[in-house]
């Protein structure tokens, strides 16, 4: 019986030990993302955890929580983070809340070649890569395209053929749009304030030259997608993706990539500093770059990934509209926001002022 009783003990040590055991590694592969809505979607997690064998926490959020979360933490809570590119050099560089990315580990030719190289090159801090690309979207020009054919970049919303019926923001893509138009390079000029300041002083000039042509400065997307549909405003700068729901009631209507270059931005991977999943991490990066895969995050976030080819697999009409607006010359010439550094924000601030004061 004293035996008996010394092997029962012991079969129950093991048991537990091995319940322990599996626990540990079962949280191991949890993967915590930190993400957007949309990017996230139900369906493809299930499709991941049933492949892999690895379990999804979702936590939905934005740039400046996202930030804030592994700032508090010193970049612990989450396996993997989404972060904008240019929220990466400098939140990086100063509190040091996100590990490298091996390279090694990722499938490179699942991406869009020119967006990942932006992306490496953008979020390199000490030679250390820090992000890869996700999901992304760019301004451009949204035009009826039957009444302002003549429009094919930024500076052409000042033409004769539009005057009165233009819109555009008071904001920053405006004033960075104009400047590539003109053949300037506001990017290069960033560790310059000096010539920051005088290239933005010759859009400053252009942009008052241009304000008889303006109906309206617009502020939110509602009242521009209003404007375009009431023909009051044929030409426009705005996002792809009003342009493209524009195009859905009216097929004159669609975005057009300027010829100087879209403007884009890019949600990225990133590796928090404190993560403890590293392979579920790589694992569902590589995962959802699969074109079929990222396909299914475009229709349910409605912006297009750096999955090379994923075009191909998303709904019909949204295919239609982004090949018609983004032929893989114009995919390979948009110009990337890389991190504003300090001082520039006030530069621009005082141009748009001044613009707006304009008689």
């Amino acid at each position: 019986m004293h035996l008996r009783s010394k092997k029962l003990k012991l079969v129950v040590s093991v048991a537990t030990f091995g319940l322990l055991g599996l626990t540990q590694a079962t949280s191991a592969d949890t993967l915590r993302l930190l993400t957007w809505g949309g990017y996230a979607p139900e369906n493809v997690v299930e499709m991941f955890e049933k492949e892999t064998g690895h379990t999804v926490e979702v936590t939905k959020s934005n740039n400046e929580e996202m930030i804030a979360k592994l700032r508090a933490t010193g970049g612990g809570g989450f396996d993997l983070a989404q972060p904008s590119q240019d929220r990466i050099a400098g939140p990086q560089a100063e509190f040091g809340i996100y590990k490298p990315i091996d390279l090694s580990k990722i499938d490179a030719s699942q991406f869009i070649t020119s967006m990942l190289e932006a992306t490496k090159g953008n979020t390199t801090v000490d030679g250390e890569v820090y992000g890869v690309p996700h999901v992304w979207g760019t301004s451009g020009l949204v035009l009826d395209t039957s009444k302002a054919a003549s429009v094919k970049d930024y500076t052409d919303l000042c033409s004769d053929d539009v005057a009165g019926k233009v819109s555009y923001r008071l904001k920053r893509p405006t004033l960075i749009g104009f400047a590539f138009a003109m053949g300037l390079d506001p990017f290069a000029a960033y560790g310059d304030e000096a010539a920051y300041t005088e290239l933005m002083e010759k859009v400053e000039a252009k942009l008052i030259e241009c304000k008889p042509n303006v109906k309206t400065y617009w502020g939110g997307g509602d009242e521009l997608m209003n404007l375009v549909r009431s023909g009051e405003v044929v030409a426009s700068m705005a996002w792809d993706t009003g342009g493209w729901k524009l195009n859905s009631d009216n097929p004159d209507i669609t975005f057009v990539a300027p010829a100087s270059g879209a403007l884009g931005w890019i949600d990225t991977f990133v590796l928090p500093a404190k993560g403890k999943a590293d392979d579920a991490a790589y694992a569902w990066i590589n995962f959802v770059m699969q074109p079929k895969v990222a396909a299914m995050i475009t229709d349910a976030a409605g912006n297009f990934t750096a999955s090379k080819g994923a075009d191909e697999f998303v709904a019909a009409d949204l295919k239609a509209r982004y090949q018609a607006s983004f032929p893989p010359e114009a995919v390979d010439n948009i110009k990337w926001y890389p991190p504003v550094p300090a001082g520039l924000e006030a530069i621009e601030g005082g141009v748009l002022d001044r613009v707006k004061a304009a008689n």
